[in-house]
């Protein structure tokens, strides 16, 4: 987190004020909340974030190294279900919950489109009723579908989703969500963006983490075969942690209202198989092998093969640019799960 000191953060534009972040328990949730109080305590910039949680104990567990922190509270609500009530004073606003679990997209689509959009409008209400400053919005790559383009993509170049597929609930309900967001920016004038992240990892991430960075990893460190559920075929992009926490903290002072920004490291774009290929090389002592298991027939829940290659030249002109490479990230998160008992 002392990179963000060093960072061309706006940190006057902080000073004083309160930051409500959902999907406080999330991987980016987590680490937004916590990069926000890391920097008021070394910068003196006198903020406060209010976390939005479900489960208390979750919460209580992740952040236990500052429950005394006088800049945190804890805001409890169900998205989706609840209506946000809370009655205090906010100025900026990250909606970072989400269903990120592929399993869970295909068992409870109806849920996972309830929480992603009747959520979204339900904080979107709650941003236009504070007048907030600004507002990001959490999206993914994954909003891009099947795109038929060898070239970089730029944040105009939707592709197909299919929408006979229930893990399809996941893209098009982002897809809705950014429409509600520009919605909000064009009838209401709310300053709001969204953020197309890549696949983010690195240290921080949250024990019990189950996407395929953490399951390669894993296996590396337990000097144990990678097993690949798919052909490995889908080309990945991806951005480490602490550089995207950077790009959505410059999206809430410089983003443009009602747009969307792609936030991955052009240079962190490879293949499943090549990734994990990357880690056993690297990372298990030459013990773990690459292993293809991928049955045929069976719907495990995983996204369908894609090839986007993502183009960041939109953030990267607001200030933006990624420091951590591929193998660094995976270096830097292994490190971290050493020192965490992972």
């Amino acid at each position: 987190m002392s990179d963000l000191k060093n960072s061309d953060l706006e940190f006057s534009k902080f000073k004083e004020k309160v930051f409500f972040i959902t999907g406080a328990t999330g991987l980016i949730g987590s680490l937004l909340t916590k990069s926000l109080l890391y920097l008021n305590q070394t910068m003196n910039l006198n903020l406060r974030v209010v976390a939005v949680i479900r489960n208390q104990v979750k919460a209580d567990n992740i952040y236990s190294n500052f429950l005394s922190n006088d800049a945190l509270s804890f805001y409890k609500s169900n998205l989706g279900v609840d209506r946000v009530d809370y009655s205090g004073n906010i100025d900026f606003i990250i909606h970072a919950a989400s269903v990120t679990a592929s399993k869970v997209m295909v068992t409870d689509p109806v849920g996972t489109i309830r929480t992603a959009v009747g959520g979204t409008q339900e904080v979107l209400k709650f941003a236009k009723h504070c007048n907030v400053s600004s507002m990001v919005y959490i999206s993914s790559m994954e909003v891009y579908g099947q795109v038929d383009q060898s070239d970089k993509i730029s944040e105009k170049s939707l592709g197909y989703v299919d929408l006979s597929n229930p893990r399809s609930c996941y893209p098009e309900s982002k897809r809705m969500c950014e429409m509600l967001c520009t919605a909000y920016c064009t009838q209401y004038g709310l300053k709001v963006t969204s953020a197309r992240l890549a696949q983010t990892f690195g240290a921080g991430i949250l024990k019990g983490e189950n996407r395929v960075f953490a399951q390669f990893s894993r296996s590396a460190l337990k000097g144990e075969d990678i097993v690949l559920r798919t052909l490995g075929l889908s080309e990945g992009n991806y951005v480490y942690t602490m550089d995207a926490v950077r790009a959505i903290l410059i999206l809430l002072t410089k983003g443009r209202a009602g747009e969307a920004y792609n936030i991955s490291n052009e240079k962190s774009h490879i293949t499943i198989k090549e990734m994990a290929k990357l880690v056993a090389a690297n990372f298990s002592n030459g013990k773990s092998q690459v292993v293809v298991d991928a049955p045929k027939g069976e719907n495990l829940g995983y996204a369908p093969d894609t090839k986007i290659w993502l183009d960041s030249a939109k953030i990267k002109s607001l200030g933006w640019s990624p420091k951590v490479d591929l193998l660094e990230s995976y270096s830097r998160m292994i490190k971290w799960m050493k020192e965490n008992g992972f």
